[in-house]
């Protein structure tokens, strides 16, 4: 009986210089440690209980037994509501300094009932030595304070094994054999208390403390074998999946590591069991090619466009790599941001800037600088090119008597005639008012002329019908071609192609003029 005693005491003592370990250990690397605080202070309290118990064991008195259970209660205390406080941050799941305060209130009270236990019966009702053992065996009866706090361990236990257990279908796999580690050390001691309470171990030896020494090897083996607390897994997949931005998880390799959900949203195709696999491969499953963007740069910034229901979305990929401590490449992070929204209004803001609000064609500025362009690659192709401006006759007098909405309309109405009789390769835009331009490549004077006189005539003979009665509408023309090596610039032909339309104006309107070529072509109406 002595020698198993002496066993069982040294078992104890090793399980409290075991957890004093992880204490320390867990303190040297509390920066990279989650839970770090929690961690300590939960391994602290059964180093406390451990050697409490090993001292009890060893006391000869009923005096130094009290003094060993006082000292041995700090710690039994308040462990089962430090492993719930280290499951809950484990999970991920904040809690406000008021919970976590009142989780200590029921282990304070009863510190307090032991130390006080001779004066009252609440927490033994019965405490003393078995007479005519050695080495002495104690014998106690539990109070009802004892009870209390019996079930209150058991309550904090049960609550962080269910608690795991209900993130257990969440967790992945990779994460799994450390979620099981953890409850393994909770279950342990659990299991120890409940054969104890039910007498099924040796009379007076709590295997409680023993049970303890099993759960710190669990932890050491899972901390140096799964790297458990470095990376909290489920805290870590709560943040995870929980992020508005889609993140894609490579190694060296290029093969997939993880997503997020976000992903699994924006890319409904992608599954878990394509982890493992070649993101090109998995691409090219996908969507019939090989992953488009680079991912071997850092901070690289590109977008994608994808497909989901046939609504297409863009998304913004940003490539980040990933490096061990020593400096070597671990892999790459490629986070997707949803940016359809922001492309959508900056086409919309493009489109304001480049585009007339009324007619939805070129403005004058986005004009001038395509046929600048336009200009010069005629220029240096040696090809012609000519320039049209219009504007409608007597435009003033239908906004004064019809008012500015009847004006509009017969602006939208003039474009909605030329669109359909203008080359595809023409610029139209809104020059002024009622005034408009065209740019026409590999067009000579003569095909502008014929141009302008078949939209004159489409205009004359397509009057605008209004709530107000019928309008006719007619046009003013002025023409200019420039050819060869010419090096006049769009500004002075533009000008040569005012002095064109002046000129119809002052012929009576509804005609096509052309600069210096003719000084008068067209008809009257």
């Amino acid at each position: 009986m002595s020698s198993q005693i002496a066993t069982f005491i040294t078992l104890v003592g090793i399980s409290g210089v075991l957890n004093l370990f992880l204490c320390f250990y867990v303190y040297s690397r509390r920066r990279e440690t989650a839970a770090s605080r929690t961690f300590i202070l939960y391994t602290l309290a059964l180093s406390i209980y451990c050697f409490g118990y090993t001292f009890e064991l060893g006391s000869s008195t009923l005096e130094q037994v009290r003094l060993c259970i006082t000292i041995e209660y700090i710690g039994l205390s308040t462990f089962t509501p430090l492993a719930l406080i280290l499951v809950l941050q484990y999970l991920g799941r904040a809690l406000s300094r008021i919970v976590t305060t009142g989780l200590f209130i029921i282990p304070a009270i009863t510190w307090v009932m032991v130390a006080t236990s001779h004066y009252h019966d609440m927490y033994y009702r019965v405490f003393k030595f078995k007479e005519g053992v050695t080495p002495h065996v104690l014998i106690i009866e539990m109070g009802q304070w004892y009870i209390l706090h019996d079930f209150y361990m058991m309550f904090c236990t049960v609550a962080s094994i269910v608690l795991l257990l209900s993130r257990w279908k969440q967790t992945r796999k990779t994460f799994r054999r450390e979620l099981a580690f953890l409850m393994g050390g909770l279950l342990v001691p659990m299991t120890a208390g409940i054969s104890y309470r039910l007498g099924l171990t040796p009379t007076g030896l709590d295997p409680v403390p023993l049970s303890i020494f099993v759960s710190s090897v669990l932890f050491i083996w899972a901390i140096f074998s799964t790297r458990m607390l470095t990376v909290i897994p489920v805290a870590k997949e709560s943040i995870f999946d929980s992020m508005g931005e889609g993140f894609i998880v490579l190694d060296s390799s290029e093969r997939l590591v993880d997503y997020n959900r976000t992903v699994s949203t924006m890319i409904p195709a992608l599954r878990q069991s394509m982890i493992g696999q070649q993101l090109d491969e998995v691409w090219l499953e996908l969507a019939g090619e090989s992953f488009p963007l680079k991912r071997d740069q850092d901070n690289s910034v590109e977008e994608l466009t994808w497909t989901t229901d046939g609504v297409e979305k863009v998304y913004e990929v940003r490539s980040s790599m990933l490096r061990h401590r020593n400096g070597e490449r671990a892999g790459s992070l490629l986070m997707l941001i949803n940016v359809t929204e922001l492309k959508r209004l900056q086409q919309e803001l493009e489109h304001q800037a480049y585009y007339d609000g009324l007619t939805q064609i070129l403005n004058r500025t986005q004009f001038i600088r395509l046929g600048r362009e336009m200009l010069e690659q005629m220029r240096g192709q040696r090809m012609p090119f000519a320039l049209m401006l219009f504007d409608i006759d007597y435009f003033k007098r239908v906004n004064d008597t019809y008012g500015h909405e009847t004006g509009d309309k017969m602006i939208v109405h003039v474009v909605s005639i030329c669109k359909e009789r203008l080359p595809e390769d023409a610029l139209f835009g809104r020059y002024g008012g009622e005034e408009f331009v065209l740019a026409l490549p590999f067009v000579t004077a003569q095909g502008a002329e014929a141009l302008a006189e078949r939209l004159r005539a489409a205009m004359e003979y397509a009057p605008l019908l209004t709530p107000k009665g019928v309008l006719t509408v007619t046009a003013s023309f002025g023409i200019v071609q420039v050819a060869g090596a010419n090096d006049e610039t769009l500004e002075t032909l533009l000008s040569k192609a005012d002095e064109a339309l002046y000129t119809s104006k002052r012929d009576g309107r509804n005609r096509v003029s052309a600069y210096e070529l003719y000084s008068k072509v067209g008809s009257a109406p």
